[in-house]
C-alpha cells in the first residue's frame, strides 16, 4: 500500500513540475498568429516601399515613443528594436526606424507609455506622414492584431561594501598588518 502512495505522489510531483516549466515557455504571442506571419518582412523592407506590402502581416518589437488618441482608436508610436527568440524587444539602442500602429480601441498611456517594450503583430495598412520636429517622417503604418506589452524593467541595487573582502577587509580576522603578533 504504501509503494502505491508513493508511486502516486511521485507521479503529482513530477506533473507539477512539468506544468510549471510548460507554462515558462509559453509563447507571448499566440502561435495562430504567429503562423500567419510574414517573416521575411523587416521594417526596412517597410519603410523602403509599404505599399507593396499592404494586407501582410509582421511581427515587429520596439520601445514606445508616443500614444495619440483619436476617433478610429489608439495610436502608438514605436522605435523599432531587434526581438529575441521570445519575441521580446533587445539592444534598445538600435533601431531602422519608427512605425506607427493603431488600435481599434482604447489603449491606456498610464499603461501603455512612453519607454514601454511592445512585440506587435499587425497588419499593413499602408504609410502615414507626420511630424518629427520640423521633418516630414513617413511611418510605415499596422493595424494590431496582437499586443504583448513587456513588464517594466527594475533598477537593482546592489549596496556598495565597504570592506572589498568579507567584514574584515582585505587582511582577513588577524586585523591591520601592524598588529602582526596580535592585538595584544
Amino acid at each position: 500500500m504504501k509503494l502505491k502512495q508513493r508511486t502516486f505522489m511521485g507521479m503529482i510531483v513530477v506533473t507539477v513540475a512539468v506544468a510549471m516549466l510548460w507554462s515558462g515557455c509559453a509563447p507571448v504571442i499566440s502561435k495562430d498568429m504567429l503562423r500567419d506571419v510574414n517573416r521575411d518582412i523587416s521594417l526596412g523592407d517597410l519603410r523602403k516601399d509599404p505599399k507593396e506590402y499592404i494586407g501582410e502581416m509582421v511581427l515587429l518589437g520596439g520601445v514606445i515613443v508616443k500614444v495619440t488618441y483619436k476617433e478610429d482608436g489608439t495610436f502608438l508610436e514605436v522605435y523599432q528594436t531587434a526581438i529575441d527568440d521570445q519575441k521580446e524587444p533587445v539592444h534598445l539602442d538600435v533601431s531602422e526606424g519608427r512605425f506607427l500602429v493603431r488600435y481599434k480601441g482604447f489603449l491606456e498611456s498610464g499603461i501603455y507609455g512612453k519607454g514601454r517594450k511592445v512585440t506587435i503583430v499587425g497588419t499593413v495598412e499602408g504609410v502615414k506622414v507626420l511630424k518629427i520636429g520640423d521633418l516630414d517622417y513617413h511611418y510605415p503604418y499596422l493595424l494590431i492584431k496582437e499586443i504583448h506589452l513587456w513588464e517594466k524593467e527594475q533598477e537593482v541595487y546592489e549596496p556598495y561594501l565597504w570592506y572589498p573582502i568579507g567584514p574584515w577587509g582585505p587582511w582577513g580576522p588577524w586585523g591591520y598588518p601592524y598588529y602582526r603578533y596580535g592585538p595584544w
